[in-house]
């Protein structure tokens, strides 16, 4: 079986999001992966002290075909370095895993499935 990770920020976190609309969208998306039989999970991660752990822990999982990398923590100038950071641990922590980008939170199915 596949096995597709999203990383994003926690939308209950994340400046400005609507975060029930944000999480509403993010479930029907992995829903979607699961109705086609991919293993699916989140990474949402808060912008304090605990975010690399919080991914790590993810990442450390299991092995990840795909690790989705969401446009909330790519889009924002200011949170290049925090991007930076997710892109490196990812390839530290799980170096098999395709990266892939979403534009938005509703679109993970259609990145993951560019790489499976």
């Amino acid at each position: 079986m596949s096995s597709v990770l999203l990383v994003g920020l926690d939308p209950q976190l994340a400046p400005g999001a609507d975060a029930a609309a944000v999480s509403s969208l993010i479930d029907t998306d992995m829903a979607r992966l699961r109705e086609r039989g991919v293993d699916t999970a989140t990474a949402l991660i808060p912008l304090d002290e605990s975010t690399e752990s919080t991914l790590v822990g993810a990442l450390a999982e299991r092995p990840w075909d795909v690790v989705v990398i969401g446009g909330g923590i790519r889009k924002p100038a200011e949170l290049v370095t925090l991007f930076e950071k997710v892109v490196n641990l990812v390839r530290q922590h799980a170096p098999q895993a395709a990266i892939a980008f979403n534009t938005n939170p509703g679109d993970s199915t259609e990145a993951a499935l560019r790489w499976l």
